[in-house]
């Protein structure tokens, strides 16, 4: 089953410190819904171990992730893979993008996802809720995280308004 979601965040923060934030592991693990693990293995991958729950499948994932396409305090690619033994695997990637606005900073990302297993079973509808569930949880814990709350209304607030459009399955 395959995912794409976009989204879009202003941040009361400058650039750079939110450049500094997404390349940050400690702000990274707090910000990811059920992260219990993420180290640095370089300067461009990760290793991660997250529990997540979708529907009535809770599995551990580990994985890699890998930042790619480097344009500091710009733009970056983060892809990753991870395995979930019997309730399936994820992998995917995002481009994310940051832009200066008056007042702080517009995080964009446009993402996709591939999953299989368990997980591909359970349904569309409750995959794509779920996953835009996970994302508005990190970019609002990010948000706290920066000391930036978000400043204004954003594209996945007016997509959660409208049914979760941003969040498509196909």
């Amino acid at each position: 089953m395959a995912l794409e979601m976009t989204g879009s965040y202003d941040l009361a923060v400058p650039r750079e410190e939110v450049w500094r934030a997404l390349n940050d592991v400690a702000v990274l693990k707090r910000c990811i819904p059920g992260c219990e693990e993420l180290e640095k293995v370089s300067d461009t991958e990760l290793k991660a171990k997250v529990v997540a729950k979708v529907g009535p499948v809770k599995a551990t994932f580990r994985g890699t992730v890998t930042l790619s396409d480097l344009t500091p305090p710009e733009s970056y690619r983060i892809s990753g893979e991870g395995e979930g033994g019997v309730a399936g695997f994820a992998k995917g990637g995002a481009v994310v993008r940051l832009a200066e606005i008056e007042g702080g900073t517009t995080l964009t990302y446009e993402a996709e996802a591939q999953i299989g297993g368990k997980l591909a079973q359970l349904g569309q509808r409750l995959v794509a809720g779920t996953a835009k569930k996970l994302a508005d949880g990190f970019f609002k814990d990010f948000a706290a995280a920066v000391g930036g709350a978000p400043a204004g209304a954003s594209a996945a607030d007016a997509a959660a308004e409208d049914g979760g459009e941003a969040a498509k399955a196909g």
